[in-house]
């Protein structure tokens, strides 16, 4: 530790920190525009000025200097700071009457108005006139794709947004092209941005030089009531923000989660927001002589309750989708067992993963903050860029910390960071044990290995040999240990983990997703939000869910549900961290919450469920699951679950692995209504993307 003086008080803070750093924590605020504690060092923009005693007889910049760096005065008398003195005053608002030479002054129509830096800082150390006579000069606005507006007259070079883009997104796509005054910030041939991260850029801009597209001139961050929420794009569960002026979503933003999401959240948690309101389920539908019509609630009950009363228990089933709520699919699977049936399944891709085998085969074991203590990784399956962004970037995160040997088997793409190609399929995986290659050698003589395996390993028919081949090889390697369990599975589905850990599989006897899909299998088919699954006819489908999306096209009768911002519900994400949405605005029309809706059918069908309200069906999924009341905490699974996945054994196939994310864009019922996710899905394929020379 080192003592220094701050504003004449004496503190005991960790060498490593900047000045500025140590200020802050010794309760001084220090205006900044280039730095981030999430970003390297620049020394740009000179605001975070601060006078120190004994040192240079000018201000220095707080940013670019670390506590260890100072030296004692010449009786060894501690360094001294000052962070309010009239020097400091009098050199803040010499850079603050610098950064306003060439800014236009347009805060009245600027999308960051009420959220910007470079107003909050000029309302206490702007003046009010200026010394300099000078034309304001002219930057072109700049193309840099779907999600990220351009007004380059406001930027101020503070390079936030170029490091963010090389450092954690890591597509080096933006830079500063010119020198002084001829300085400008841009794009490779003005190209569009390709990551998957690129919207965090207009979180870090300090000024209104870069603002959102989709979101521009919609609203005032005054006029938005905001609302504390968990993201379901994917199954890290980012925390997040939903604004939404009265009944309408405006915008969704990241909140700080260091275990989860730090501050960063992807293109389609944020963007998603217009898929919202399009192509909604407002009202109940039935189907007559082959199309729908309109129908009231009973209506839609009765023509229900016909087909399961004529049915029998095995000839009836239901399949949960990937953005349920725990309470929602706890509400169905109550009913299916008052029907008698064990056809329940949440596993819409076929995958054999079976809570059987215990909890820790299906949690990403050694959590996304365990990521930054692991030496050595291993990725089986999986393309964690498309399947979890922000997870990817933290993997990027520990790369970039140095000494972390990557290997991957399965598609070779591109994943931001270095890795080595161990192969396509399971023959690589089998054979893995036996190289002598650079990465196994790494990984053998590493002290905390992670394993990373994606979702789809346990799909198709030797789901269950591939499964215990990746745990056979965590194991081989040591990534098992006391303190350090390194299997860690990369869920893609939202609700899958919580599917899981209720038990939303088949029981004794009953049917798989795959099996009641299937031509003649069942009589009736409830479908909760499952859309990423074909069902054959024959079955008589009940589709519960938001959007006209491929269930809404099967089903004989639909039920109008909630999204995820229209409802409160509990999501426990792929590391098994409980966490609960909230409500932030209302479902349209006539549309309800699924659990409501379930609530009601089972009055219909005289198999009353003993619950009518939120809470009460709480307190009965605490009763079974009590793990699902400790809400953001982490229950474990056991280690000694992979050793006996690992001795399942089984054949294995011959077919390469494939991402369980075929298109980042297009992956639920929400994310395919989007205008905005389909501009980027062309843009990322190519079909419309511009270049300076066009």
């Amino acid at each position: 530790m080192t003592k220094v003086i701050i504003d004449g008080n004496e503190h005991d803070l960790p060498p490593e920190l900047t000045l500025l750093q140590a200020c802050e924590a010794a309760g001084a605020e220090i205006p900044r525009f280039c730095f981030h504690e999430r970003l390297s060092i620049a020394g740009n923009c000179r605001m975070c000025l601060i006078e120190v005693k004994g040192g240079p007889p000018k201000p220095i910049a707080s940013c670019a200097q670390n506590l260890r760096d100072l030296r004692p005065g010449p009786n060894g008398e501690l360094p001294v700071m000052f962070t309010k003195s009239p020097m400091v005053k009098k050199a803040r608002e010499g850079v603050m009457e610098f950064l306003l030479i060439n800014h236009p002054l347009d805060c009245p129509i600027c999308d960051q108005g009420g959220e910007c830096d470079l107003q909050d800082q000029a309302m206490a150390y702007g003046v009010d006139s200026s010394r300099f006579q000078e034309n304001k000069r002219a930057v072109e606005d700049k193309y840099l794709g779907a999600l990220v507006k351009t007004s380059m007259n406001r930027c101020i070079q503070c390079t936030r947004c170029v490091r963010f883009a090389a450092e954690v997104a890591g597509v080096p796509e933006m830079g500063a092209t010119g020198r002084g005054e001829d300085m400008e910030i841009t794009t490779y041939l003005e190209k569009a941005l390709t990551s998957e991260l690129q919207g965090n850029l207009v979180d870090l801009c300090p000024v209104g030089a870069l603002t959102s597209k989709p979101y521009a001139f919609a609203a005032r961050p005054w006029e938005l009531s905001k609302t504390e929420s968990i993201d379901v794009m994917d199954a890290l569960g980012s925390a997040i923000r939903i604004d939404a002026r009265g009944r309408e979503v405006m915008r969704i933003l990241p909140r700080v989660n260091e275990d989860v999401n730090e501050e960063w959240i992807s293109d389609k948690t944020r963007h998603v927001v217009d898929g919202l309101g399009t192509q909604r389920l407002d009202q109940p539908y039935v189907r007559e002589n082959g199309r729908m019509r309109p129908a009231s609630w009973a209506e839609a009950f009765d023509a229900i309750s016909a087909k399961v009363k004529a049915s029998t228990p095995n000839r009836m089933g239901a399949i949960a989708g990937d953005l349920c709520a725990v309470e929602d699919m706890f509400a169905l699977k109550e009913l299916m067992t008052r029907l008698g049936t064990a056809n329940i399944d949440a596993r819409q891709d076929g995958s054999a993963i079976d809570p059987k085998w215990g909890r820790a085969s299906y949690l990403f074991n050694a959590t996304v903050a365990g990521i930054d203590k692991a030496d050595a990784l291993l990725i089986i399956g999986s393309n964690p860029r498309h399947e979890a962004p922000v997870l990817n970037a933290r993997i990027r995160k520990r790369w970039r910390a140095g000494k972390f040997p990557i290997g991957v088997i399965g598609n070779r793409a591109d994943l931001t960071y270095p890795f080595d190609y161990l192969g396509a399929g399971a023959d690589s995986l089998s054979k893995l044990a036996g190289s002598d290659s650079d990465f196994t050698k790494a990984f053998k003589a590493a002290e905390r290995p992670m394993v990373i395996v994606g979702s789809s390993v346990f799909t198709g028919k030797d789901g269950a040999a591939l499964a215990s081949a990746a745990a056979k090889a965590a194991t081989d390697f040591g990534a098992i240990k006391d303190g350090w369990n390194g299997f860690s599975v990369l869920q893609s589905a939202a609700s899958r983990v919580g599917a899981l850990d209720i038990g939303f599989v088949p029981g004794e006897g009953g049917l798989s997703a795959t099996e009641m899909t299937a031509y003649g299998t069942l009589d009736v088919l409830f479908l909760l939000g499952a859309d990423e699954i074909e069902v054959a006819n024959g079955a008589f489908v009940v589709y519960i869910g938001t959007h006209g999306d491929r269930g809404a096209h099967r089903a004989d009768v639909i039920l109008p549900g909630a999204a995820y911002p229209e409802k409160s519900g509990i999501y426990v994400n792929t590391e098994g961290r409980v966490q609960m949405a909230k409500r932030a605005s209302f479902p349209p029309g006539d549309a309800r919450e699924d659990w409501a809706i379930i609530r009601a059918l089972s009055d219909h069908l005289n198999k009353r469920l003993p619950y009518d309200s939120l809470a009460q069906l709480r307190r009965t999924i605490f009763v079974a699951y009590p793990h699902l009341a400790r809400l953001d905490q982490i229950e474990a699974g056991q280690p000694g679950d992979i050793n006996k996945l690992a001795s399942l054994g089984g054949a294995l196939g011959k077919t390469p692995f494939r991402s369980s994310v075929e298109n980042f864009y297009f992956t639920n019922p929400i994310a395919r209504a989007s205008a905005v996710m389909a501009e980027c899905a062309s843009l990322a394929s190519g079909g419309a993307a511009l270049t300076a020379a066009e």
